[in-house]
This record gives C-alpha cells, structure tokens and sequence, in this order.
C-alpha cells in the first residue's frame, strides 16, 4: 500500500499549480515535509527548534531555512537544510511536489517541499538548531479534537487553517497552514493503516 499511496501523492501533488508569490522584499526559505510509512501508519517529520536559533525560538516547524548563493534554487536550500538541520542525506530524499507559498511574520518567503524518505531512517539532529524531533502520525494531525480552527488574514486573503495540539506542542503560524493544506490534499489516502 505504501508505495501505491506515495504515488498517489506524487499525483494529486502534480495535478495543481501552487500559489506563489512575487515578494523581493522577503528572504526566500524552503522547507521540507517528510512524509513516509512507520509501522501504525503515515508520519511527519516536524522539529522543535532550539532557543540558540535567529528566527522562531522553541517553535515546531518543518526542516528547512533560508536560501544560500550556493543553492540553484528553493529546492536545494530545503534539502541542504534537512541535511544540516537532521541528517537527511539530499540523495535520500524523494520529492513528490510542492506546496503553496506561505509567508511568516519574520520576513521569510517559504517554499514548502513534499518528500519522502526509506525507513527506519538514523536522524543526526543538530544540537544548535533541533532541541526535539518529532515524528508526528498523520493520524493525530486529523483528530479532530486535538486541532482548533484558525482564521488569518494573509497578503489580504482570510486563510482558514488549524493549529495542532502533539502532546505538549503546539503547531501554529505558517507551519499548521502547511500541515493544513498538505492534509486537505491528501487526508482521504493517508488515513489508513500501512500495510
């Protein structure tokens, strides 16, 4: 089933045009969304960041960073973060698509990736950027009692999203638009058990 349902990802994914923005005035980040199969069902791969980082202190999010001169583009930057951020070698990771753009508070235009990895997988956190990994089951994300419905206003759009409840994290801001966005997509395929 799992490789049918990454697949099936990889479609629903490719189908669409993600929104993006025109905005030089904010510094471009990529971000990776690590999907793949544990033996209770589908998981995301989320981070909670250190207090020693520049942007976003203690917050959950998705690997990833801002764009260096040495990426060829968005892509490259949320890949080369992966691999600093968690140990995720670039030549591990499947991409499946792309997300819609988001922005964030501090100033940073996120282009969020969809990719997959082989596991088990042996993560090597970066002390000075991870301070935990968390392996999220999809099927948490989609409990409903474990989410609250949010409205913002962002670049004059009311986006509807959730925020998420893991445990004692909670998942907010430009990371639960991702996460909602990417489950309204594909809830319907990742419900299931893997088998």
């Amino acid at each position: 089933m799992g490789d049918t349902t990454l697949k099936e990802v990889r479609r629903i994914l490719s189908s669409r045009t993600p929104r993006t923005f025109d905005k030089l005035s904010l510094m471009s980040a990529g971000v990776l969304l690590l999907l793949y199969p544990k033996e209770e069902g589908y998981s995301i791969h989320l981070n909670r960041r250190t207090g020693r980082v520049e942007h976003h202190k203690g917050e959950i999010a998705f690997p990833g960073g801002g764009m260096d001169p040495v990426d060829v583009d968005v892509q490259a930057t949320a890949l080369r973060e992966a691999h600093e951020e968690i140990g995720v070698h670039p030549d591990d990771v499947d991409i499946l698509g792309m997300l819609d753009q988001e922005t964030t508070r501090s100033g940073f235009l996120i282009t969020p990736f969809v990719g997959t990895i082989p596991y088990p997988y042996e993560f090597l956190p970066s002390g000075a950027e991870v301070a935990e990994i968390l392996e999220i089951p999809v099927s948490s994300l989609l409990n409903p009692s474990l989410t609250e419905p949010k409205e913002q206003w962002v670049d004059n759009e009311l986006v509807r999203y959730r925020d998420y409840r893991y445990g004692e994290h909670l998942i907010f801001g430009a990371t639960a638009r991702i996460l909602t966005k990417f489950l309204d997509l594909t809830s319907h395929l990742l419900r299931a058990k893997v088998t």
